[in-house]
């Protein structure tokens, strides 16, 4: 999403500026920034200590901190972070021109107003940092859920949709500039609604297939989807078009019903297995990937041992894994104590990730000897006589080079795994 939104800026800022390669040169610096973790907060820091010696070698640099941080930490960053001249929130992109002008000025600038109406969709980002074969749309923004430990209702406002018009509009350029992919984009794909003039409503099952009919070469993903939301009328269109890819990130977070009220993720155990048990029998081939914490408010060891079975039973191909960290703003870190020693939830991490890496590798060992359809995507970081792409799964294949270039695509034989790679001929 921020990769996204970055390419939003560049075409804000694209009449008075142009990407640099080398930071050394640059006039402007820009920072889109995450605040879904601690972790990534504290990396922001830390690139921003780093800056401090090219703003010494360059006292004319702007430096700017655009994204969730800046929504969540407001004009505070800037008493905190002196290196920073301006911070912008996620809906304030259209008045950067104008923060960078009174940063210029010598004025600290921001602007963290939250939207209920802004989603660019008149805007043509610029794609300046992709292999010219994937790229992202973004449907929808904001999101309504508040699950207890998350931050981004805060930091990212309301759910509002596109106009499908700008939406499709947008997927034909990148199929008119010879793009092979599409990954539609929002906190929560599967709340998308758009009331046509007519009063016909576009969901997003309708939507993706929209999307899908626009070129039978052009493939179709999306991210991310929320359990409560995900429909069997989905689960169809992607069954149904060979271009709409077999595969669905799932978050569960947990496998304990009780941690999962607590979370107020408005879903249970049971309800999420038979949405798992729906996907695997509409599309019996469908990746399932899911995101898991580990560690939250009052979990026991009982809570604990659900996820594992959560995970065993559906047998993800792979997950994100994370654990808890307080974010300050949430009902969580209102109301719940974040009482899970850190060496136990250190401890249950590791029970989850070796588990994890165990199902990967032997979900990777059930393809070999399939034969897949890829999208070449890139060399090989180990040869390059070796390509690699993803098949409709979102697995990765490394395959010989032969006569296929970057955009093709290959019908590969996987001969061998890895625990994360598939090989093929």
């Amino acid at each position: 999403m921020n990769v996204a939104d970055s390419e939003v800026v560049a075409a804000i800022l694209s009449d008075n500026y142009q990407i640099m390669t080398d930071p050394k040169s640059a006039d402007l610096f820009l920072m889109n920034t995450c605040s879904v973790r601690d972790n990534a907060e504290q990396r922001i820091r830390k690139r921003l200590r780093e800056l401090a010696a090219l703003k010494k070698r360059n006292p004319q640099l702007i430096v700017g901190l655009l994204g969730c941080m800046a929504e969540r930490l407001k004009e505070r960053l800037l008493s905190e972070e002196h290196i920073l001249d301006f911070i912008a929130g996620p809906d304030a992109y259209r008045t950067l021109p104008t923060l960078i002008q009174d940063a210029s000025d010598g004025k600290h600038a921001f602007n963290v107003i939250l939207s209920i109406q802004e989603t660019y969709d008149d805007i043509d980002p610029i794609r300046y940092d992709g292999n010219g074969v994937s790229a992202f749309i973004s449907i929808m923004r904001g999101c309504n859920n508040f699950c207890t430990y998350c931050v981004v209702p805060y930091t990212r406002g309301r759910e509002r949709s596109r106009n499908p018009k700008t939406i499709l509009h947008e997927a034909q350029q990148l199929i008119d500039k010879g793009y092979k992919e599409v990954t539609l984009l929002g906190q929560n794909v599967n709340s998308y609604h758009w009331n046509e003039e007519d009063d016909t409503i576009v969901d997003f099952a309708a939507l993706i297939e929209m999307v899908a009919l626009l070129s039978p070469q052009l493939r179709v993903r999306f991210a991310t989807s929320h359990p409560k939301d995900i429909s069997d009328s989905l689960i169809e269109k992607i069954a149904k078009h060979e271009n709409i890819c077999s595969y669905i990130h799932l978050p569960v977070q947990s496998g304990s019903d009780r941690m999962l009220k607590k979370m107020n993720r408005v879903y249970d155990s049971t309800y999420y297995l038979e949405r798992i048990a729906a996907i695997k029998r509409m599309i019996p081939d469908c990746g399932i990937t899911t995101d898991l914490i580990v560690g939250f408010c009052d979990e026991t060891e009982e809570d604990h041992q659900d996820t594992l079975k959560m995970m065993e039973t559906v047998g993800y191909n792979s997950a994100y894994m994370f654990k808890y960290s307080v974010r300050k703003g949430t009902k969580a870190a209102n109301d719940f104590e974040d009482n899970v020693p850190e060496e136990m939830k250190a401890r249950r991490f590791d029970e989850v990730l070796n588990l994890q890496q165990r199902l990967a590798l032997e979900s990777n060992q059930r393809d070999v000897g399939k034969t897949f359809t890829v999208l070449v995507e890139g060399v090989s970081k180990k040869s390059d006589e070796q390509l690699f792409g993803r098949n409709s799964q979102n697995k990765v294949i490394v395959f010989p080079k032969a006569n296929h270039q970057i955009g093709d695509y290959a019908t590969v034989t996987v001969t061998r795994c890895t625990q994360a790679t598939l090989l093929a001929d």
